[in-house]
């Protein structure tokens, strides 16, 4: 279902991280810890990718890039960008495929991996988004960084009451009692956009779990940090250099602190191979 919800949502996606000031905070903020952490050059596997906004930003930078994606419409709109963009030498494969099985890869083979954006969370179940994250270290070469970024619980939770007034989704969701609950307690939710899948991490679970699968964790960051329950608002102070620079500069400082990444509607652990 969650495929089927992807493969009507290509154009979005694409627009999604550069629409406005609020969803362009997760794509620059991630961009900084990708630049901080990445080797200066290498083969990256962009997991999860979709329409291929990171992997052509890599490529641009001189990266070599795998793309893959569980959707075909992703990968069909992701090769017309590649070629849009100039960058179709550095874009080795497209690749239809599920972040849960990376077989068609030899273990050792990435000298940096992405899985960006909430891939996993949309796996189902804790068996399978382990058997996910084994895959991401598998195809990883020793000591090569490892990028996840979640949907965060408290943030998304947030969003149910600042979109209360002006989402339909949100008065249905916060109406079901054991539903909600379930999404404030455990992170369950079968109503993602009315009727999809999804998981909700709470940082300390994720940095638990990630640490279960044999990841060293390096950082945790807010992708949208403060600005969370705030979009609109945070659109609006863009608008306004001075505060918006007086913002992005405190929201640049403060991303990687505990109770920041908490509140986060998207987190990024930044993570590496250790063995």
């Amino acid at each position: 279902m969650v495929k089927e919800y992807y493969s009507k949502s290509v154009k979005y996606e694409w627009k999604r991280l550069i629409q406005d000031a609020y969803h362009r905070l997760e794509f620059d903020t991630t961009m900084r810890f990708l630049k901080k952490y990445l080797p200066k050059k290498g083969l990256i596997l962009d997991a999860g990718g979709g329409p291929g906004r990171y992997t052509i930003e890599l490529a641009k930078r001189g990266y070599n890039v795998i793309l893959l994606d569980l959707v075909e419409e992703s990968i069909d709109f992701a090769k017309k960008q590649v070629k849009k963009a100039g960058v179709e030498k550095r874009v080795k494969d497209f690749i239809v495929g599920d972040i849960t099985d990376l077989s068609m890869f030899r273990s050792n083979t990435f000298d940096a991996v992405l899985c960006l954006g909430g891939p996993l969370s949309h796996v189902k179940g804790k068996r399978n988004r382990r058997k996910a994250v084994l895959e991401l270290k598998r195809v990883a070469k020793k000591g090569a960084p490892i990028f996840i970024s979640v949907m965060g619980r408290y943030g998304v939770l947030s969003l149910f009451l600042s979109k209360y007034e002006v989402e339909d989704w949100a008065k249905k969701e916060l109406r079901m009692t054991e539903h909600v609950k379930k999404v404030a307690f455990k992170g369950e939710d079968y109503r993602w956009v009315g009727k999809y899948y999804c998981h909700f991490f709470d940082p300390d679970e994720l940095k638990s779990f990630l640490r279960e699968c044999g990841l060293g964790v390096l950082e945790l960051v807010g992708l949208e940090g403060l600005a969370s329950p705030n979009e609109y608002a945070t659109v609006k102070i863009s608008k306004d250099k001075k505060a918006w620079k007086n913002w992005v500069d405190i929201h640049n400082k403060l991303c990687t602190n505990p109770t920041v990444v908490g509140i986060s509607a998207h987190i990024l652990a930044v993570c590496r191979k250790t063995s």
